[in-house]
């Protein structure tokens, strides 16, 4: 299942970047999509799901910054980031899995999701 994010950078601490999923071949609404991050020397860890019905959740460090959003004739999924931190710092990926998303923090399993983009880099400066 290719899956191609983009839309990293560089910002400063309090701005704003948008990443895109983009999907071919298939429909995103058939898969549990998630976005996860990765910062040198950590494990990767979710940041945020969102289920074949549209349902989404968001991890607690994100809570209220970051958004996914929808864009059906593009196959494409946006995880929209404000009020960005120094620490949100790292690679950011989709990943998919064809079941409904798992619950609760279960839905974070890395190991659940079979299907990975090649990630792109967030930078926030202080």
């Amino acid at each position: 299942l290719p899956l191609l994010e983009s839309g990293g950078g560089s910002v400063q601490a309090g701005g704003s970047l948008r990443l895109s999923c983009a999907i071919s071949g298939y429909r995103y609404s058939s898969f549990c999509i998630g976005w996860f991050r990765q910062a040198p020397g950590k494990e990767r860890e979710g940041v945020a799901v969102i289920d074949k019905d549209g349902s989404t959740d968001y991890r607690d460090p994100v809570k209220g910054r970051f958004t996914i959003s929808q864009d059906n004739p593009r196959n494409t999924l946006y995880l929209q980031m404000n009020n960005l931190k120094p620490e949100d710092s790292a690679m950011y990926y989709c990943a998919a899995e064809p079941e409904d998303c798992d619950s609760g923090s279960w839905a974070y399993e890395v190991g659940t999701f079979p299907f990975w983009g090649q990630g792109t880099q967030v930078t926030v400066s202080p």
